[in-house]
């Protein structure tokens, strides 16, 4: 039976009963007993310094700080000074002197003086409950902000402990430039697991941990470095890859994931094969498969989006994850979704940022440019201008300029600010088209645009500034262009690229120095591309870019599933020898050959029996019929049973 219908019995009213010591206390009972007993007991709480001023009615124990008089008060060593806590809000505190004299009495003289004040006191509760409505919104707010004080205070804390957790780093207002947006995505009930990179399907074979694992190798100033780790039974597995891969029998590597359904090299050189093949939806689904089997192993510390974490691409065990991305990210941005592949770029990037080992720093303007995100690729530009010396590559060189002009374009933006952009995209461009000269002419043939015959026709820009660029220029331009020539086709882009083209032959024909310098400076920076710009041409499939690649690239095996391995590799485990029957040809034959054993150029190790050679295309064809076949063997009673708490769907920016 409850405390009211005890009173009722008894024959007592609520707000009769005496006031003694115990009255002055915060009601800790739950919700249901305090509506069950009616309408609280008030707390009168005087302001600090105003022994004579009304209480205030406490619902909330932060709102016994008072905000308005702690902002007069100067703050000392993160504290406030002048704030004197009463018991309520902190137990154990002496100063009780200051609530009045009636706590100081004795329990008989509170008793004495309870009647007289019988009447008094309760219409007093009854001009707080009234008052209390009105200042209910001001108490949010003095709430609001005492959370914020506690806030700082744990973070003073956390700082004067000086511990140095293994995990990323808090992240300042200011995100960090490769930090990674992630929208939250909506709950669906297929898996337990929780997932950012991919969501699992009901077609794909039921999840057991292949032996694929990671572990954090340190952390030191702000980052943390792991590792992919292959357990023994994923070493194995990873040996018959290899030596499928060489047997030059494609069957041998579908007969592995049906043994081995998740292991990653094999899941990525299949979806190679399907992709070349047009079977774009089953080469994405591959590839998120060997996503999802990563992102299994993750580390508990291991973040996405902080971009504080890192993962050392001499690693054999960590390159899968990077070219996993990087064709994700590329299925993302056919299917018209490159808000959704620059977060994909930035993750690549943030993962080993000084050495850049896919060198996403040739695509990340391009997929901000798509994204309409100007504003992310001219505050890049500006952070890691001075370190990085991200103007003297082709595609910032003229990005950049493009985005300040695009901004300009916004007629949203005041006046002031599209002014400013115009006259810094302007002043870029110049400075572009000043150092690359050779970008011009093939920029407007790809945009379909003939060029007046004073800028043809003139030294600077006509056809020998394109033949007298470094082979390493030249595949930088070539690779540019061949990415991102269409988002110069607009009309007004046009025009205004135009007025400086104009402005810039001005410049040369009344002998700047800047031209001269920017000649000479050509001829020291370019005159041999690093392995990771050889290494982004090859997965970027561009036809111009691969042409242009160096002799000695294309005359080596270039393996789909490892493409241009570093000189410098860190080996954890001893593998087998992998020796490759044939050592000669272009890049283009020898990467079929990495995605497909058996595909041979005509001529070229012929069968017996077969005139000419084994045909080009058998090869492709053996392999997807054991794909789909191995695919239609996969059933529903395979999956794991659902739980009510899953996983989150996919959630796409575009």
């Amino acid at each position: 039976m409850s405390r009211r219908a005890l009173r009722r019995l008894r024959g007592e009213q609520r707000g009769q009963e005496p006031l003694g010591p115990g009255a002055l206390q915060f009601d800790l009972r739950d919700d249901d007993d305090a509506e069950e007993e009616g309408p609280k007991r008030e707390l009168g709480v005087r302001r600090p310094g105003g022994a004579g001023k009304e209480g205030v009615r406490v619902n909330n124990r932060f709102e016994l700080i008072n905000i308005d008089d702690l902002e007069d008060d100067p703050v000392v060593n993160g504290e406030r000074s002048g704030c004197a806590l009463t018991d309520a809000a902190a137990p154990g505190n002496k100063g009780r002197g200051q609530r009045g004299n009636t706590e100081s009495k004795t329990d008989g003289d509170v008793t004495e003086t309870a009647p007289s004040e019988q009447s008094h006191a309760s219409g007093k509760l009854r001009k707080k409950k009234k008052k209390q409505k009105n200042k209910k919104s001001s108490a949010g707010e003095a709430s609001e902000n005492g959370l914020e004080d506690i806030d700082r205070i744990l973070e003073r804390i956390e700082d004067s402990t000086g511990l140095n957790r293994p995990g990323p780093a808090p992240l300042s207002s200011r995100k960090h430039v490769l930090y990674v947006e992630h929208r939250p995505r909506q709950r669906q009930r297929v898996y337990p697991k929780c997932t950012w990179l991919t969501t699992p399907k009901s077609t794909w074979p039921r999840y057991s941990k292949p032996g694929l694992s990671m572990r954090l190798l340190e952390s030191k100033k702000g980052l943390s470095f792991f590792a992919f780790e292959h357990s023994e039974e994923y070493q194995q597995a990873q040996h018959k890859f290899l030596v499928a891969v060489e047997s030059m029998e494609p069957n041998n590597i579908v007969v592995l994931l049906q043994t081995s359904p998740y292991h990653v090299d094999s899941l990525l050189q299949l979806s190679d094969a399907c992709r070349f093949q047009e079977d774009q939806e089953m080469a994405r689904d591959l590839v998120e498969r060997a996503l999802y089997s990563m992102e299994c192993a993750f580390h508990p510390l291991f973040s996405l989006t902080s971009g504080a974490c890192r993962l050392d691409y001499r690693r054999p065990e960590n390159r899968s994850f990077y070219l996993a991305l990087y064709k994700q990210m590329s299925f993302l941005e056919k299917r018209g979704c490159p808000r959704t592949a620059l977060e994909y770029c930035k993750l690549i990037l943030s993962l080993e940022p000084d050495e850049d080992p896919l060198c996403m720093l040739l695509l990340i303007d391009h997929l901000a440019l798509r994204a309409r995100n100007y504003e992310y690729l001219i505050r890049l530009f500006q952070e890691w201008e001075a370190h990085r010396n991200l103007s003297q590559l082709p595609n910032f060189a003229f990005s950049v300029p493009l985005a300040y002009f695009l901004l300009s374009q916004q007629t949203d933006l005041p006046e002031c600010e599209r002014s400013s952009a115009r006259q810094k995209a302007s002043l870029l461009i110049q400075q572009a088209l000043t150092m690359f000269p050779g970008v011009l002419l093939p920029l407007l043939e790809s945009c379909s645009v003939r060029p007046d015959a004073s800028v043809s026709s003139h030294r600077f820009f006509g056809p020998s500034a394109e033949i007298s660029q470094p082979p390493a220029l030249s595949q930088l331009v070539n690779l540019y262009l061949g990415r991102s020539h269409f988002l110069w086709k607009e009309p007004a882009t046009m025009s205004w690229l135009e007025e400086n083209v104009h402005e810039v032959l001005q410049a040369v024909d009344a002998g700047d120095p800047a031209v001269e310098a920017c000649e000479n400076r050509r001829k020291v920076l370019y005159q041999r591309a690093p392995r990771n710009i050889h290494r982004h041409v090859i997965l970027s499939e561009i036809k111009e870019a691969v042409a242009a690649l160096p002799p000695d690239v294309t005359t080596q095996s270039v393996m789909g599933f490892d493409p241009l391995p570093p000189s410098d590799t860190i080996y954890s485990y001893v593998r087998p020898e992998r020796l490759s029957p044939i050592s000669h040809g272009n890049t283009i034959a020898l990467f079929f050959r990495s995605l497909l054993p058996n595909y041979t150029m005509e001529g070229e190790r012929p069968e017996e029996g077969v005139a000419g050679g084994l045909n080009r295309n058998q090869g492709l064809n053996r392999l997807m019929l054991a794909v789909r076949d191995m695919m239609a063997n996969f059933h529903l009673n395979d999956l794991e049973a659902p739980h009510e708490d899953d996983a989150e769907g996919e959630g796409e920016w575009d």
